[in-house]
């Protein structure tokens, strides 16, 4: 028996190598395509660009047009751009931005910290609410507990959270006052120095506390609103996965055994569950990186929601394609990771 589970264990590190290759190699094929999709889709969008950026009286000028057409490259065909836009994206640069007149790259990186600062923060909060709730439905189903567990996420899931964000910073901020109610920091104070762009990271990093706090304090609506959807999902998936893992032998066995019901919990029924729940929380967490744009409106967050919301508006197509670019980028991360995360857990999925 020992040399069978030696064997065994033998085979799936093995397959470690070749099991990382395959996705990375998928990963990059996704990739082209984003790159695809999304210039397809900005050369197919409704709208004159050349008037957008020009003016109407400028485009009366021949020469004006002609040289912005040559400038961006819309003076030849699509695989002739397209093939353009690859290699200057294998150089590192994602265009300049016809709003702005500035590198799109570099808007956004300052753009897209803000999106991972808040993003981050709102999957932290509704991992913990949805695994203490989730867990606690499921152990006690079809009881009240139960019950009061699946209004509440089924009220995350039907509040509109956008109508949320309105009523929240009116409340919060507009009524109590017991928040702030726009931007990332107080006009009062500095934004740290730059390291990584995310206020709570830098501002610990500088060991200043008062910015620290106060970056904190303008958190907390915008992860409260996206939180609230987040933790209505979470909580009904992570109740149906641990219904599914009660059932199993291997749990009935740790019960009769006499262990007790936190180690049961945490040693066996969550991690039985975690390959099903580490999927959702990569969808839901990739949702929050792109699908943050009403809650930015509102609570004028400068991050990438914002900055592609201007861009459609003034239809800026480099700004378009970078936005674009990026999003597909976090989900092909996203999935990569998911990937790779499975076959830590289970070292079963090497195999496939």
């Amino acid at each position: 028996m020992t040399s069978t589970n030696q064997a065994a264990r033998n085979r799936t590190g093995s397959a470690l190598p070749g099991y990382l290759l395959r996705r990375l190699g998928t990963s990059v094929i996704l990739l082209v395509g984003v790159t695809l999709v999304t210039f397809i889709l900005t050369a197919i969008v409704p709208g004159d660009p050349i008037s957008a950026a020009l003016g109407e009286g400028a485009i009366q000028n021949p020469a004006t047009v002609e040289a912005y057409r040559e400038r961006y490259g819309m003076d030849r065909s699509l695989p002739e751009r397209y093939w353009l836009y690859l290699m200057t994206l294998l150089q590192g640069d994602l265009g300049t931005s016809i709003r702005t007149s500035r590198p799109v790259l570099e808007e956004l990186s300052i753009a897209l910290p803000a999106t991972v600062e808040v993003a981050v923060a709102a999957v932290i909060v509704s991992l913990a609410v949805a695994l203490v709730m989730g867990t606690i439905a499921a152990y006690r189903a079809g009881k009240l507990s139960d019950q009061i567990v699946r209004v509440l996420s089924l009220i995350g899931l039907s509040v509109p959270t956008f109508w949320l964000a309105i009523m929240t910073y009116r409340l919060f901020f507009m009524e109590l006052g017991w928040a702030p109610g726009s931007g990332r920091l107080s006009p009062a104070l500095n934004p740290p120095p730059r390291i990584t762009g995310l206020y709570l990271v830098d501002f610990a990093l500088d060991g200043d506390h008062v910015g620290f706090i106060d970056a904190a304090a303008h958190l907390v609506l915008p992860v409260l609103v996206l939180s609230l959807f987040t933790i209505g999902l979470l909580t009904r998936f992570i109740r149906t996965s641990v219904l599914e893992v009660l059932s199993s032998d291997y749990i009935r066995a740790a019960k009769a055994k006499g262990l007790p019901t936190r180690r049961v919990v945490l040693n066996y029924l969550l991690r039985g569950a975690s390959l099903p729940i580490l999927t959702m929380l990569g969808i839901a967490f990739g949702a929050l990186l792109s699908g943050t744009v009403l809650v930015e409106a509102i609570f004028a967050w400068p991050g990438l929601g914002t900055y592609a919301y201007y861009a459609a508006i003034n239809l800026d197509l480099p700004a378009v394609m970078g936005v674009g670019l990026v999003v597909g980028i976090i989900y092909v991360v996203i999935n990569l990771t998911v990937d790779l995360l499975y076959g830590v857990l289970d070292p079963r999925v090497r195999l496939r």
